[in-house]
């Protein structure tokens, strides 16, 4: 008996984890169920002080794995608790669209409406942190901020607006794939998650809004999408991205 109580103990933690995570002002890595999809969530509370943006190392060669980027913050004295791809790039694993990192503009905004992919799906936007912490606005409202940018990233759509999903997507869309994304409750938090199975929009956007209470959240990029999450054992090294986005300790 004694044994059967400890193994549901164990198993049952990550539930009860889940269901205060979003309560406690710490960080937190938990998964959780919605209209018949799992997704695993990161926390990064502190208004998302230590999440970074990542692209190239020291010497100027771009990281491209999850891996190699566990591996560069570790040469910063820097233990890697959440890493994942965080925006779209091009064939030279160049950021696509708005890259800041430590101040510098290395891209610059793109105002584009076109042509018809999902980082053109309007509106699209700037998941971005100043010294009141970490924001996400429309690629429109971002150009009126007048806050100084430390990190930021451009990507798209939009998955909810100002407490609104987007109004292009579809409720039962067959639109589906593996996709991350990350968000901001009221609070700042930051919430950074990847689905575990394929998704639509519309599904992905009602977990921001329904259950991490965010009134602002973006899409960064799916299918090829991975996650390094090691307090749920997802400890995916791969990759051959452009920017990353990581949370150390």
């Amino acid at each position: 008996m004694r044994y059967l109580v400890l193994l549901l103990l164990l198993f049952s933690h990550p539930v009860i984890y889940a269901q205060n995570a979003h309560a406690l002002n710490k960080n937190a890595a938990y998964t959780v169920k919605l209209n018949g999809n799992s997704y695993d969530v990161y926390k990064a509370a502190n208004k998302g002080q230590d999440v970074q943006l990542y692209w190239k190392n020291d010497k100027g060669t771009i990281l491209k794995t999850l891996g190699n980027l566990k591996a560069y913050t570790a040469t910063k004295h820097k233990k890697l608790l959440f890493a994942a791809n965080a925006g779209m790039y091009t064939t030279e694993n160049a950021p696509k669209g708005l890259y800041i990192e430590n101040y510098k503009t290395l891209r610059k905004i793109d105002l584009k409406q076109g042509p018809a992919t999902n980082f053109y799906m309007q509106p699209n936007g700037v998941f971005y942190s100043t010294a009141s912490g970490a924001h996400i606005a429309t690629t429109q409202a971002y150009t009126k901020q007048k806050e100084k940018v430390k990190y930021a990233t451009q990507s798209g759509p939009m998955l909810v607006i100002d407490g609104a999903i987007n109004k292009t997507f579809a409720k039962g869309s067959a639109n589906i794939n593996i996709r991350n994304a990350v968000g901001i409750d009221e609070n700042g938090n930051v919430f950074l998650v990847i689905s575990e199975g394929l998704v639509n929009f519309y599904d992905l956007a009602t977990l921001f809004k329904e259950k991490l209470h965010c009134n602002n959240a973006l899409f960064l990029d799916g299918g090829i999408s991975r996650s390094y999450i090691p307090d749920l054992q997802r400890m995916d090294n791969d990759g051959d991205f452009g920017v990353m986005v990581g949370v150390t300790e």
